[in-house]
């Protein structure tokens, strides 16, 4: 590592790295090559600024090690200061977006993280196995007879994305036929840097209002009418009286409407695109199901569904073998702590069969662990289980569309087919 005289930072023994450009995720998913470079050679690297996001320049955090350190310890690493997502903040829309338990820290984290927890028990969860069993059956259902019968399907839009819609709408006590307006919300929301989903901040500010407001209204039904589902829970204090205000309520809703959703969406879409490209796993899954369970495992941590998180250093203090100052820019790079050398047994083999695998497609740890982990892997183990069964013989029957985001690893279209049988 080199000094710089003006700042007394350390800069990085690498050029030419770009990991927030949103046209690299398009064109050919994470950039893997840069990472592991980076992991090697600079594993704690000072990332240029880019003036036309109105980003300043920050740390990318790239081994798993020290992915782990910053997300256990948020009093070095906060959520709050300048919130979880990459973009700089308006600072009007700060004491809003700091109600949000993604862009809080303990100890009013863990306060609202008990209240929602209520509704993400393993007993609550399990009860939701049967439903979610029917929601596959039905969909791989539907798309096997369309294409026995020579139409077309497309994987995310037939089935990676309407399964978590489904869940979503089951868990809010929500009408099925509204999965369309959360669908769409979802996708402006977390579509921000791509023109097919958002085409001005306005329009993504129009989401999330409409959003906000059909949790508000959701709110008033299940006050007026309770009833069994998570609602209702998350709306009557807990046993220590504690309970969400009305911002906070609605906020949940919209942070579950796109987390729930976009998170097993893409790791359902790519998770089958890793089994079309190493058939030899998809086989071993059909030949052995007791390989599922680690088979979800290693989906997620192959995917990362979300590729990073932002968070603000609180002190001085070294990370890597760099010293970073208070008020300093930190991002985590999931995808890259997933294939971390020094902790992955050839990281860059798929391998249904992989244990241990201690990846952190569901966060780094501490306070802010996904709260859904439990939910999707059930999704997911129940969805590839129902394929097995209905559609082995599925295969891809055109070019894959990526989602132009540094943030999400998603797939917006993988067309398929059914392969002959005696193929």
């Amino acid at each position: 590592m080199t000094t710089t005289p003006q700042t007394g930072q350390t800069t990085s023994p690498v050029s030419g790295i770009e990991l927030v450009d949103p046209d690299v995720y398009e064109r050919g998913g994470i950039p893997h090559e840069q990472l592991s470079e980076l992991r090697e050679r600079a594993p704690v690297h000072r990332h240029h600024a880019d003036p036309s996001r109105g980003n300043p320049e920050f740390w990318a955090v790239t081994r798993h090690e020290d992915v782990v350190r910053v997300s256990r310890h948020p009093e070095d690493f906060s959520s709050y200061e300048k919130l979880a997502l990459f973009d700089e903040p308006e600072p009007e829309h700060l004491d809003l977006q700091r109600m949000m338990m993604l862009n809080q820290d303990p100890p009013e984290h863990s306060g609202k993280r008990s209240i929602v927890n209520r509704g993400f028990t393993p007993r609550a969860i399990g009860a939701l196995e049967e439903h979610i069993r029917d929601i596959c059956r039905g969909l791989v259902a539907e798309v096997a007879e369309r294409l026995e019968q020579g139409g077309e399907a497309d994987f995310v839009r037939d089935i990676a994305a309407p399964l978590p819609l489904y869940v979503i709408c089951e868990l809010l006590g929500a009408p099925v036929e509204d999965r369309d307006k959360i669908f769409h919300w979802s996708n402006t929301l977390i579509g921000a840097e791509d023109p097919e989903f958002q085409t001005s901040p306005e329009e993504g500010q129009a989401a999330a209002t409409e959003l906000y407001a059909y949790a508000e209204e959701l709110a008033a039904q299940r006050k007026a009418e309770p009833r069994d589902d998570i609602v209702t829970r998350l709306l009557q204090p807990d046993a220590d009286g504690n309970e969400l205000s009305g911002n906070e309520f609605e906020l949940f809703v919209l942070l579950l409407s796109v987390a729930g959703n976009e998170t097993t969406r893409n790791a359902a879409s790519g998770g089958m695109l890793a089994l079309f490209e190493h058939p030899e796993q998809w086989e071993r899954l059909r030949n052995d199901r007791s390989l599922l369970p680690t088979a979800v495992e290693e989906i997620v941590r192959w995917v990362t569904p979300v590729n990073l998180f932002r968070r603000t250093a609180m002190r001085d203090l070294e990370l890597g073998g760099e010293r970073i100052s208070a008020g300093d820019k930190v991002v985590v790079f999931y995808a890259s702590a997933n294939r971390d050398e020094r902790v992955f047994d050839a990281p860059f083999r798929f391998d249904v069969g992989r244990d241990p695998n201690p990846h952190l497609g569901f966060g780094g740890g501490g306070p802010h662990f996904c709260l859904g982990a439990h939910l999707a892997r059930l999704e997911l183990s129940v969805l590839f289980e129902t394929l097995l069964d209905a559609m082995p013989n599925i295969e891809l029957s055109g070019n894959v569309r990526r989602l132009r985001s540094s943030f999400i690893n998603g797939i917006k279209g993988m067309p398929v087919r059914l392969r002959p049988a005696d193929l």
